[in-house]
């Protein structure tokens, strides 16, 4: 198995440092694929997320931590979307937090739920400082009453492609490879489905998210694998077809041709994922 981190793309012989400004997308775009042509292999596209810290201004400008709250969970929720911006360090948390705090003013326990979540990957770092590639490692045991043995260390080749035949994750795939971004319950519901409904090792999509992901890195992605897997929690994460359909408003399932394995209750779904529970 992998101990790892993903290797970084190899540049096609080139030795300088890379450019930094450029007239137009298509120009950035035409560079990278001369430079990188084995990430150019896995995925060709440029994301639509723009960088740079004039953009990561806009977008934290935009935040609105009291109704973050409440809809975060919905796929079109208040989101952020600034993880890439502090991820690559243009925006700090310190940064982030302080411009919360200015927007609810004394009534800091409004933005209670934002904190938390700045708290969570601050949490994540430290811990990485701390255990370094030890990240890659199962922290504990699974607690579905399988070995880790009996998981496979490969993620199959229709799932990192969305070709499932699920409307939901082959949106998700998609959507990961051609922006470099999924909403944390898209990622959460994704992961389940691989260690959970295919018994993947977790290892293995978290390289897969790696990949692609703008915001990706080793502490916050590992260790949030590992609290679906259970491997760094007291149970694994699960989902069913209900919770999806609430929080996605329904877009997947109701064009979804597959027979969905994610019908049922939680008491049932636990019986048939889990040997114990």
């Amino acid at each position: 198995m992998q101990r790892t981190l993903p290797a970084e793309p190899e540049r096609a012989g080139m030795t300088g440092p890379l450019r930094g400004a450029f007239a137009t997308r298509e120009e950035l775009l035409a560079y990278l694929r001369a430079e990188f042509p084995r990430a150019v292999a896995a995925e060709s596209g440029l994301s639509p997320i723009r960088g740079g810290r004039r953009e990561a201004l806009a977008r934290l400008g935009a935040i609105e931590p009291v109704g973050y709250a409440r809809t975060r969970n919905f796929l079109e929720g208040g989101v952020t979307r600034l993880s890439p911006y502090i991820r690559h360090g243009v925006l700090t948390l310190g940064e982030v937090w302080r411009h919360a705090c200015s927007l609810v003013g004394e009534r800091r326990e409004r933005a209670a739920k934002f904190a938390s979540e700045l708290a969570w990957r601050d949490y994540w770092q430290r811990l990485y400082a701390e255990w370094g590639s030890g990240v890659w490692e199962d922290r504990e045991g699974y607690k579905t009453g399988f070995r880790a043995e009996e998981y496979d260390d490969t993620l199959p080749e229709e799932i990192a492609r969305g070709r499932t035949g699920l409307a939901c994750i082959d949106a998700f795939a998609t959507e990961l490879r051609q922006t470099g971004y999924l909403h944390n319950h898209a990622r959460m519901w994704v992961a389940a489905y691989v260690v959970h409904w295919r018994r993947v090792r977790w290892q293995a999509g978290a390289r897969w998210f790696l990949t692609h992901l703008l915001d990706g890195d080793p502490a916050s992605n590992n260790l949030s694998w590992q609290w679906v897997a259970s491997t760094f929690s007291h149970k694994p994460y699960f989902f069913n077809r209900e919770n999806l359909e609430k929080y996605t408003e329904g877009r997947y399932c109701s064009q979804c041709q597959a027979e969905c394995p994610f019908r049922g209750s939680y008491e049932a779904l636990g019986e048939r994922l889990f040997r114990i529970l």
